[in-house]
């Protein structure tokens, strides 16, 4: 063993330690949901999780993957093209494509996957790829793997300046073809992105749409279809990828959603699809289940979009003032991250369990408490949760 190298990986994790920046794993030992059993603190109320629809330990959902579990046996043994693949994998993709308005669907083991073998699978040398500056840490650095393997061109517009983003595409109006990555919900910001527009840009400019919809799947939308739903253009965007787990059931897995002939080129060419084996069937299976759950539930939705106005109108009500939106992301602005990490660790001895971001995951001097609403979420919940954080907050100093 190199103790050099060891010692070195010490100092930076006791470098952290000091700073009060260090990151600590909370063991959980039940399934997730709106209240959690957590090793050493006994039941905890969760405000940081992705389970959106409640959907992790809906019987339904739990019950059809044991079921996949037992038909199929615990895993592919290979690639999919190289051992075959399974019935329910293509009964899920066909129900995600029906799901979020498109002619087809290809899954994979992450949704960093999926964003990660998109990029480089579609754009050749010449080909311009223009991402917004907030977008996922997997659209970033599958825009980057492109750029490597392509040598295609790219840029950045900021966040939500759409003048820039046309800017950056008439720069490029020369490009063999011009793609436009966009999140469909910005994880910490919970702001949507204004699609009709950009999809009014990309007409105008020849453009590709790409729209990473995690945090809306489920979501938004009458009936929670994502974003695309949500502004009454299904069936618009050229590309569509999202994530089995958040409201989906929040096992794993990810996906591309769009035109037949994308989801083939993927089995051809996208490496994470060729290299890896297919969604574990249980996964796929209890998957599958959470989207027809949706289809055959729509109220789930509606009970979510509720449960977030409320929580973002009694947070205001209680001294803080949440970043705007509409979505079940309410990010509470701290400022230092020390400080943010430091109301999260206070807010875990109160029983909630919301965690505290910071710098790099967002810019210096915009740490937050990023709060996350259920479905599964009971008022007398969510009423708990904004008088612990009000506690908490006049302690730390936050509010007066």
């Amino acid at each position: 063993m190199n103790r050099t190298f060891v010692s070195q990986l010490q100092a930076d994790l006791d470098d952290l330690v000091a700073k009060g920046t260090y990151k600590r794993l909370n063991h959980l030992a039940s399934p997730q949901a709106a209240r959690v059993q957590m090793e050493g603190r006994g039941e905890v109320l969760i405000l940081s999780s992705n389970n959106y629809l409640g959907l992790c330990d809906q019987p339904e959902v739990v019950e059809a993957g044991i079921a996949g579990l037992r038909k199929y046996g615990a895993g592919t043994g290979s690639v999919r093209f190289i051992c075959g693949t399974f019935t329910v994998h293509r009964e899920l993709e066909a129900a995600l494509a029906r799901f979020v308005g498109t002619e087809a669907a290809m899954s994979y083991v992450s949704a960093w996957n999926a964003n990660e073998g998109l990029t480089a699978s579609i754009v050749q040398e010449g080909d311009f790829v223009v991402s917004d500056a907030l977008n996922h840490a997997s659209i970033i650095d599958s825009v980057r793997l492109a750029k490597a393997i392509t040598k295609c061109t790219t840029a950045v517009y900021a966040h939500g300046d759409l003048d820039d983003l046309v800017a950056k595409l008439k720069a490029n109006a020369g490009a063999r073809r011009r793609l436009i990555w966009t999140d469909g919900v910005f994880s910490m910001e919970g702001a949507v992105a204004k699609l009709p527009q950009i999809l009014q840009i990309a007409r105008d400019h020849d453009a590709i749409v790409i729209m990473d919809d995690s945090h809306a799947t489920g979501v938004l939308g009458a009936t929670g279809r994502g974003t695309a739903e949500h502004f009454g253009v299904v069936g618009e965007v050229d590309v569509i990828t999202s994530t089995l787990g958040k409201a989906l059931g929040g096992a794993a897995g990810g996906f591309v959603a769009g035109p037949a002939a994308l989801c083939d080129t993927l089995t051809q060419r996208s490496r994470p699809q060729l290299f890896s084996n297919a969604l574990p069937p249980t996964v796929a299976a209890s998957a599958l289940a959470a989207v027809e759950y949706i289809e055959a539930h729509p109220e789930r939705v509606q009970t979510l979009r509720e449960n977030a106005d409320y929580f973002r109108g009694a947070i205001r009500e209680a001294g803080f003032n949440p970043l705007p939106g509409e979505t079940p992301i309410v990010p509470i602005i701290i400022g230092e991250t020390a400080d943010a990490i430091r109301m999260s660790e206070l807010l875990l001895e109160e029983g909630i369990f919301v965690t505290g971001f910071g710098f790099p995951v967002v810019p210096h001097g915009t740490a937050r408490l990023r709060c996350q609403i259920s479905a599964a979420h009971t008022r007398d919940d969510l009423d708990y949760a904004v008088r612990a954080i009000r506690k908490v907050g006049l302690a730390a100093g936050v509010i007066r």
